[in-house]
């Protein structure tokens, strides 16, 4: 049950799709996210009220079009699975969406079970096994 974050400058409404599209297939390639389990925010920024500030960083050059994909999810994957989620995510981002993988950024944030309630006052993932 990720719950998906995606900020980029200067995308309509069909590179946002697109790059929605390519995180959720992502999830459900690498993660085994089931296909209907999709919560996303995606979000362009036109550069006057809305900013995206990004650095060269560890010998990644990124321009302005960066993309940032903040991921929460429940924990319990390994470095391997995470490894194979990011390359995924940039794989597509190139193809559904024409960004090149030097732009994308992804960050993970794990929690637990408890700490998720998809509606109706209830922590449905309490019962529920990990999905991959």
């Amino acid at each position: 049950m990720p719950l998906v974050r995606i900020d980029t400058l200067g995308a309509d409404a069909a590179r946002l799709d697109a790059l929605g599209n390519a995180v959720h297939q992502a999830l459900v390639e690498t993660l085994g996210i089931p296909q209907n389990d999709r919560f996303q925010i995606l979000t362009a920024h036109d550069g006057r009220t809305g900013l995206l500030r990004h650095d060269d960083h560890l010998g990644v050059q990124h321009d302005d079009g960066i993309v940032f994909v903040a991921i929460t999810l429940r924990s319990g994957r390994g470095p391997d699975l995470k490894r194979a989620l990011y390359r995924r995510i940039a794989e597509l981002a190139e193809k559904y969406a024409d960004t090149e993988p030097r732009n994308v950024v992804v960050t993970l944030t794990e929690n637990g079970d408890a700490d998720w309630s998809v509606g109706n006052g209830e922590a449905q993932l309490l019962d529920l096994p990990l999905p991959g």
